[in-house]
């Protein structure tokens, strides 16, 4: 009796650790088992012909799950060579998708025209997003844990600093459109699409370069953020255990997988928009909450784990190369493929630009972010969708 009693807990303690195994798996590789599943699925409904509906769904999932993918191996390789290179890494890495999805939705104008103005939208709509939904939800979770936390002020003060001139540079092709010809405000916006590259580089050398303590935690931060760091067991996980090189090959190919199914997005995605009425400027918001969905999670993983100089590095960073880099490679792109795009953004948008960054400005400027700062973010954002949504 005794021995079958024995056999049975053997075989319950078995089965327990086999389920929790099994949880485990699929807690660190559900994203890559959606994105394969929901990207074949995608592809084979787009391949005969099913509904639009379905398959746009099915391809934004997938992009989603492929795109928190890209975000952790980015991540791995951020905590590896520090910062603000880590969070370069995993803005170049979201940057991309995003440059994939706007240029798949780009070709589509050839058919819809509408698709350029969703282009426009995308573009600042993904930085309306980076810095006040992503901002926002992490300052309030991290306020939530830890009430205040302390980030370096120089950080925000140079952020805001180019993404006001950045602002303002967009403003030329916008102004213009009011009263002068179409062909001067393609002019225009060639002229600035190269002027904001040219910014860039200077930009990226006083990142990396001659101001990179600029970028880099305080020194309470550093001391709060190693005690947290020493308290969490490391994980098994597949790419932590790879090489820096095999991460990268990693990351290119998950990206070309994403490049694919964003031509699927963009073909049936904006089929669906037209179908159900929504406005191109929504649409722009959707495809910035896909794009910008693993810099989301790994902003509040960072905010929870009180390594809110993260956050602002890949808020503000992300929101600086979504105007900077976005607009020069769309414009290039737009001209090489021979799609007639022009960078005059509507008042709403550059309204919604300019009062984005004083927000900012003005919940960092100080170094110490609060709840109620990440709730005004968040409430901004809210408030720019509904007005989208009718627009």
């Amino acid at each position: 009796m005794d021995s079958q009693v024995s056999r049975f807990e053997e075989k319950k303690e078995e089965i327990a650790e086999m389920v929790e195994k099994n949880v485990d798996f699929f807690r660190d590789y559900w994203d890559i088992l959606f994105g394969i599943i929901f990207g074949i699925t995608a592809l084979y409904l787009h391949h005969i012909h099913y509904s639009v509906l379905i398959t746009t769904i099915a391809a934004t999932i997938a992009i989603a799950s492929i795109s928190v993918t890209i975000s952790e191996i980015a991540e791995i390789l951020a905590h590896r060579f520090g910062e603000p290179f880590g969070s370069l890494i995993l803005t170049f890495s979201a940057v991309v998708v995003e440059i994939l999805i706007l240029f798949m939705v780009l070709l589509e104008a050839v058919h819809n025209p509408e698709a350029v103005t969703s282009v426009k939208s995308g573009i600042i709509s993904t930085f309306i997003v980076d810095l006040n939904a992503l901002l926002g939800i992490a300052m309030f979770v991290g306020g939530l844990f830890y009430k205040e936390q302390n980030h370096n002020e120089d950080t925000s003060s140079s952020y805001t600093t180019v993404l006001f001139v950045s602002a303002a540079m967009l403003l030329v092709p916008s102004t213009l459109s009011m009263e002068h010809s179409h062909e001067a405000v393609l002019h225009a916006s060639i002229a600035i699409a190269i002027l904001l590259a040219v910014f860039y580089i200077f930009i990226f050398k006083f990142q990396t370069k001659t101001h990179i303590h600029f970028f880099k935690s305080t020194f309470k931060e550093r001391i709060l953020r190693f005690k947290k760091e020493h308290e969490e067991v490391e994980d098994d996980y597949f790419f932590e255990k790879r090489s820096n090189l095999v991460n990268g090959i990693f990351l290119v190919g998950f990206l070309g997988f994403v490049g694919v199914l964003s031509e699927i997005f963009a073909s049936d995605g904006m089929e669906v928009m037209k179908n159900f009425g929504l406005s191109a400027g929504f649409a722009g918001i959707v495809i910035a909450l896909i794009t910008g969905a693993p810099e989301l999670f790994t902003a509040i993983k960072a905010a929870r784990n009180n390594q809110i100089q993260r956050v602002i590095n890949i808020a503000m960073g992300a929101s600086t190369v979504s105007i900077l880099i976005t607009v020069p490679v769309i414009m290039a792109l737009a001209l090489s493929f021979g799609v007639d795009i022009t960078m005059d953004f509507t008042p709403l948008q550059i309204g919604a630009l300019l009062i984005t960054i004083i927000l900012a400005w003005k919940t960092t400027d100080n170094g110490e972010t609060n709840y109620l700062e990440g709730l005004s973010h968040i409430m901004l954002f809210l408030s720019y969708v509904v007005i989208e949504m009718f627009y």
